[in-house]
């Protein structure tokens, strides 16, 4: 009688467990939860801002143990307002694969940044679009003679009882 039970409930418990696996799926999207619209602003009647553009090489995989395997890696790249005073506007977050070729932007409009403030972009470990070598190109502009904006990226891994984790920082190109 009770294996009878157990043989009716256990359907039912592997059922569950694989809603439960892919509502968890569903949070681990590669693109970061946050309402890029409700920071979206119109800057076209700000005067006097500087442009800037700024590269991050961000790495979804790195090589381990040679160049046949491959380890997945969680970039968690900060976008930071490093000016305790002025608000500054980041026009476009454009990530790209090893081969430089475009994988998604993050918004199409301008958004802003209030003093001090950080926002987040999130490359998931599931999320190896960009391979070895990906990279950001951020644009921005902030007030004449105001202070850059810092980018940065913390990328991570566990593995077992082992983790991994290095950072890197932009680099402005224009």
């Amino acid at each position: 009688m009770k294996s009878t039970r157990l043989s009716y409930f256990f359907p039912i418990i592997i059922i569950l467990l694989l809603c439960i696996g892919c509502e968890q799926k569903a949070q681990d999207s590669s693109l970061h939860e946050e309402n890029w619209a409700n920071r979206s602003i119109d800057i076209s009647k700000k005067d006097s801002l500087e442009y800037g553009k700024t590269y991050l090489s961000i790495y979804s995989q790195i090589y381990s143990y040679s160049e046949h395997t491959k380890h997945n890696l969680t970039a968690m790249v900060g976008l930071r307002n490093t000016s305790d005073t002025d608000s500054i506007y980041i026009l476009r977050a454009s990530y790209y694969d090893t081969k430089g070729e475009l994988v998604r932007t993050y918004f199409n409009q301008p958004i802003y940044l209030a003093p001090l403030e950080t926002t987040e972009i999130i490359i998931n470990e599931s999320d190896i679009s960009g391979g070895t070598g990906s990279n950001f190109i951020f644009e921005w502009k902030i007030p004449k003679n105001g202070v850059e904006p810092l980018f940065e990226a913390v990328m991570s891994s566990t593995m077992g009882q082992q983790g991994l984790s290095f950072t890197t920082q932009g680099k402005r190109i224009e």
